[in-house]
């Protein structure tokens, strides 16, 4: 699903990421460790391209999306992120802050279809018949994108115990709750693949059980996932690749068994001594 080629990204005069490769199959619980400024969660924000990488390509549904050329906001559609800060809309209800991408996204495609269709309407009247070009069927209505979306809103918070909280500010959640929509915001809009950024960090404790027992339920399911994390146990149990990152390269992958029980790089071997 994304082939990552020699990715490069500077800030300034530090390379941050110094030619990173990994491939990211269909279905694949890739979990992404390594030690603070190692650049995991720079690589993950390269993904999709919310930072710009300074050289290599990004291959995602076989098209390159570093090339500049190309438009990201419509392979965006495609990848849902989930911020360590959850990054709700806090002047939005729950309910609004999970519609506010398909209803954008599904009456920007009518505007276009609309569009399309007005411009070969008049074109049309000027061409032969063989030159015609078909119009866009156009089978919804605003008021329709808007109910369908309010309506997968209201299953995707029943499937996470929230459906109570649906008119309430994100102020008045707790910090699992405020992950958990974050969550079923990305599920949304039907991504490919969900890129988690430390989606737990942030947590209390107690808190950190109800958001990962969501994380393994979508694993569960077959969604293809890209995990930051600092969680040990969370990355044995679930992920079917790790990468261990350092100082912005990946010296290992492995499955959990191989990376947790017989590690081959020595730095691999010093960070598991002090992060189990």
């Amino acid at each position: 699903m994304i082939d990552v080629i020699n990715l490069q990204k500077n800030f300034g005069g530090l390379q941050v990421l110094k030619g990173v490769n990994t491939t990211i199959n269909k279905g694949d619980i890739v979990v992404v460790i390594g030690p603070s400024g190692s650049g995991k969660s720079t690589f993950l924000r390269c993904l999709n391209c919310m930072e710009d990488p300074d050289g290599g390509q990004i291959i995602f549904r076989g098209v390159d999306i570093a090339d500049m050329k190309v438009d990201i906001n419509v392979h965006r559609r495609h990848m849902g992120m989930v911020f360590q800060h959850f990054n709700l809309f806090n002047n939005k209800t729950v309910i609004q802050n999970i519609m506010l991408a398909p209803v954008h996204v599904g009456c920007q495609d009518l505007r276009k279809a609309k569009r399309s269709n007005t411009i070969n309407s008049i074109r049309n009247k000027f061409v032969g018949e063989k030159k015609r070009r078909e119009l866009i069927p156009i089978t919804t209505t605003p008021a329709q994108i808007k109910a369908e979306a309010k309506a997968q809103a209201i299953e995707l918070l029943k499937r996470i115990g929230l459906e109570d909280k649906a008119d309430v500010y994100p102020s008045t959640l707790s910090g699992g709750q405020k992950q958990r929509v974050a969550i079923v915001r990305a599920l949304a809009m039907n991504p490919d693949v969900i890129l988690f950024d430390e989606p737990t960090s942030a947590l209390d404790p107690e808190m950190v059980g109800e958001v990962l027992d969501l994380m393994k339920d979508l694993a569960g399911e077959g969604m293809t996932m890209v995990i930051v994390t600092h969680e040990m146990g969370f990355a044995r149990e679930v992920a079917n690749r790790i990468l261990f990152m350092d100082e912005g390269v990946i010296l290992e992958s492995a499955t959990p068994e191989e990376f947790f029980s017989n590690p081959k790089h020595d730095r691999t071997k010093e960070f598991l001594s002090k992060a189990l």
